[in-house]
């Protein structure tokens, strides 16, 4: 590089060098192509954000209360009451937590039959 400056009519015919074609390799038909291209990767994308949007998630009923009580019926003492309190907790967390200090008390009323009557009240 030099480091004297450039002439104003030194740096335009520098730019008249440049040519750029009128049209592009392929004419119209490459422009109309690209952009048929173009548009139907967009709807594309678009059609497949929309899908996830709209996509309804179908969420299974929670079991009946009392088809859930029938099944403990089976299980030994100490897992009955533990499915018991499990189930007082998820349909009725506030009653789960005014029970839970007497959980592990020896002198606690809390049975398997009061757990049980207490699901019974929610059913």
């Amino acid at each position: 590089m030099t480091e004297r400056a450039l002439s104003e009519e030194a740096m335009l015919a520098g730019l008249r060098d440049i040519h750029l074609p009128a049209e592009a390799a392929g004419g119209p038909l490459a422009d109309i192509a690209a952009a048929v291209a173009l548009a139907g990767v967009a709807a594309l994308l678009l059609s497949g954000v929309l899908r996830l949007l709209s996509h309804r998630r179908v969420r299974e009923p929670p079991p009946d209360l009392r088809t859930e009580l029938a099944e403990l019926g089976s299980l030994p003492e100490e897992a009955r009451r533990v499915a018991l309190l499990h189930l007082l907790k998820s349909r009725a967390p506030d009653r789960f937590a005014a029970l839970r200090g007497q959980l592990y008390r020896p002198e606690s009323r809390l049975t398997v039959a009061a757990l049980e009557g207490e699901v019974r009240k929610l059913a």
